[in-house]
């Protein structure tokens, strides 16, 4: 069984039941009232998808740069069958904002090829702490929400 779920851009896409896969969801520890809220869409969003809370580990990791490694690490894993990140990065004054972002996104897509399986990037790189708080349960929605679906749709396509 599937449902019909709306996601920020207005479509509507279908989002399938998942009654058998295991999701790990890395969750970094920076930016904490924004990633939590990230995290908490994320698991409502699963287990209304038929996801039981036995099939959900969450970790949490220092910040967003460190989810590349926590990804490889359980991406390896064979009783893990999707990996979603779940971040936040603010620009700042330096560059240090587009080296993370870059060095996550990166890290993410080549351990999804790697390994052959979902890996989700739901790392939040906002200007400034009102866009993300918008896009973390704001008026923009729930990324983390967006990020569970796409874990269960890639699934979907991946089993075919």
């Amino acid at each position: 069984m599937s449902t019909k779920d709306r996601i920020s851009d207005g479509k509507t896409l279908t989002i399938p039941e998942d009654k058998k896969h295991s999701f790990t969801l890395l969750v970094a520890e920076w930016n904490t009232e924004i990633t939590h809220a990230l995290r908490d869409g994320c698991i409502r969003t699963l287990k209304k998808h038929g996801v039981t809370d036995k099939r959900i580990d969450v970790v949490s990791v220092p910040g967003s740069f460190e989810l590349s490694s926590a990804a490889a690490y359980f991406a390896a894993k064979e009783e893990c069958h999707a990996v979603i990140c779940l971040g936040c990065v603010i620009q700042g004054e330096t560059r240090h904002f587009d080296f993370i972002c870059q060095a996550v996104a990166d890290g993410l897509t080549r351990t999804g090829i790697q390994y052959l399986k979902p890996v989700i990037f739901g790392v939040l790189t906002t200007n400034d702490q009102k866009q993300a708080k918008e896009r973390a349960g704001g008026k923009l929605g729930n990324k983390g929400c967006e990020a569970a679906e796409a874990a269960l749709q890639m699934l979907q396509v991946m089993s075919k």
